[in-house]
């Protein structure tokens, strides 16, 4: 490997979640693979669900959440884009209500890197897993000439207390723990257009674990939740939807915005990803005339290390927002479950 400094965003041509494969696009490919997994009863979430991770029991106490999720930089600090992959990845545990437990790294790296830039990626990446209280016991690295990197990761799950995506019923709160932006940041970033406070704020949030976010939904019963990455609010909006056969209504104005999103989507700034979004899933929402075209790009943005979409019974939402105050961890109610399906929004 070599030595020197590279800026890591020249060399991805799709970075973060935004390079996310379009549910078109896999939904054609993973049709002809649930059948292969149908006289499996151990197998307690896999391809016939759309939930964020797969999920298997060893016993009557134990289950094993597994997950994989990698990509090309979003920004070019090599120790930040490790830190915010493994966050990234983590994610999926949570929010099948798992706690991580043993992580391997998946890595892609050029040949003339150097290789003080990929030991802080990996570094990056450990730490978060530490964090999380799991551990990287290997992986595998490739050499390619765009740099991916990320984790498999396995957790742990009581067989009875898996969170999914379908539960939502009609009179739940709809809370998220996270502001949207990051794939139209770290795109204005990429651009040399974002100031270095704007993306700081994205890089804090892909950086926070939604370990603890999790707990707390735990603790008040949530029915139904997931993680926002790359198919946006929207998109996994309408999974919950789906999967309830409910209909999931937001307040636009409600929803949080990392600081500078708003005015570089205003500015032209978006990504492949939010247009295959918009493609996928814009039929399925129904969009108040009255929202602006800037806030509908936020809404549709591809989101990196997002934070949990959770639907909460009405009589639980005052105690969810003082659980997470008192932990001092955001959580907006930003909508409501009602019936109907879809996803709709208001200004």
């Amino acid at each position: 490997m070599a030595s020197g400094t590279e800026r890591l965003t020249k060399l991805a041509s799709c970075a973060g979640c935004a390079g996310k494969a379009g549910m078109q696009e896999l939904s054609q490919v993973l049709k002809h693979l649930s059948d292969l997994s149908a006289d499996q009863p151990d197998l307690l979430v896999g391809l016939t669900a759309p939930d964020d991770a797969a999920v298997y029991r060893l016993n009557d106490e134990q289950a094993v959440v597994l997950t994989v999720d990698f990509f090309a930089p979003l920004v070019d600090d090599p120790y930040d884009y490790g830190a915010i992959s493994a966050t990234n990845a983590m994610s999926d545990v949570y929010a099948m209500g798992g706690e991580v437990v043993l992580a391997l790294n998946v890595a892609a790296f050029p040949e003339n890197m150097a290789s003080e830039t990929i030991a802080k990626v990996i570094q990056g990446g450990a730490e978060k897993v530490r964090e999380a209280g799991g551990v990287i016991a290997g992986g595998h690295t490739i050499l390619d000439d765009e740099p991916k990197y990320g984790l498999c990761v396995m957790g742990l799950v009581h067989p009875d207390a898996i969170f999914r995506k379908a539960g939502a019923q009609p009179g739940d709160v709809l809370f998220l723990t996270k502001a949207l932006g990051t794939g139209i940041i770290t795109t204005a970033a990429g651009r040399d257009e974002a100031s270095p406070e704007h993306l700081a704020g994205a890089v804090e949030s892909m950086t926070t674990l939604n370990r603890h976010a999790a707990h707390i939904a735990r603790e008040i019963s949530t029915h139904a939740m997931t993680d926002v990455t790359g198919y946006s609010l929207m998109g996994h909006a309408r999974e919950i939807a789906a999967a309830g056969e409910v209909c999931l209504r937001f307040i636009a104005a409600a929803v949080p915005v990392l600081p500078g999103a708003l005015e570089h989507a205003k500015g032209g700034i978006s990504t492949a990803g939010a247009r295959r979004n918009r493609e996928f899933f814009g039929e399925y929402v129904s969009m108040d005339e009255a929202v602006g075209e800037a806030l509908q790009g936020v809404l549709f943005d591809p989101q990196t290390s997002g934070g949990l979409l959770m639907a909460v019974a009405q009589d639980r939402a005052s105690d969810a927002q003082a659980r997470f105050k008192a932990a001092g961890l955001s959580a907006w109610a930003i909508g409501e479950v009602v019936a109907g399906a879809g996803v709709e929004v208001a200004a």
